[in-house]
């Protein structure tokens, strides 16, 4: 087995990602990890400080590097209502189908288990909730700018509906949900929102 100096952390994480993702953190032992990576118990302890520690970091990357980009395109994107209908038909495809079908996300899956008790993963949940949030925001108030929005509604409060029907298209999605019936309920959340509800089919 390598030792702490004869292993890439970042390829760790990567395996440690996609168990703990797959499985849940309270299916994942160390075992599991040593045997996914090829890399020794001591060795995982001296450089991650042991599974709950491998577990953060592990979140943390993930909701930077998945959940980060998807974020920032949608905050920057003109479009309004018709960027936000994107971003849930991407978001329906990578949970239904290919190479992570049917994982769910795996920040929205801590939501659900008990790890989210502790406060270190509370703390990475609240950040990613946030900046899902404020992406949201932001697409809804260039829509508002753009008339795209009804009148009636207030960017901020539709944000905080659209950020909880994104946590359940992944819980849904992984529970056998099709995208069909998925992509029905956001249209239909989308088209209570727009003044041109045929813009965003």
């Amino acid at each position: 087995m390598p030792d702490v100096k004869h292993f890439d952390p970042e390829a760790v994480l990567d395996s440690a990602e996609e168990l703990f993702w797959r499985r849940g953190v309270t299916s994942t032992g160390v075992r599991d990890i040593v045997s996914a990576t090829g890399v020794n118990r001591s060795s995982l302890y001296a450089t991650f400080g042991g599974k709950r520690e491998l577990y953060v970091a592990a979140l943390r990357r993930y909701a930077d590097r998945r959940s980060g980009p998807v974020f920032r395109r949608l905050a920057e994107d003109d479009r309004g209502l018709p960027a936000i209908a994107d971003f849930f038909r991407a978001l329906i495809r990578a949970r239904c189908s290919g190479e992570h079908a049917r994982w769910g996300c795996l920040v929205t899956n801590a939501h659900a288990g008990p790890e989210q008790d502790d406060p270190d993963i509370r703390s990475v949940l609240q950040d990613h909730h946030d900046r899902l949030r404020a992406a949201m925001c932001a697409a809804l108030e260039r829509a508002r700018a753009t008339g795209g929005l009804r009148p009636d509604i207030v960017p901020a409060t539709s944000a905080d509906v659209l950020a909880l029907l994104a946590y359940g298209v992944n819980l849904r999605s992984r529970a056998g949900a099709s995208p069909e019936a998925l992509d029905e309920t956001v249209t239909a959340v989308l088209a209570s929102l727009a003044t041109r509800p045929e813009e965003i089919r």
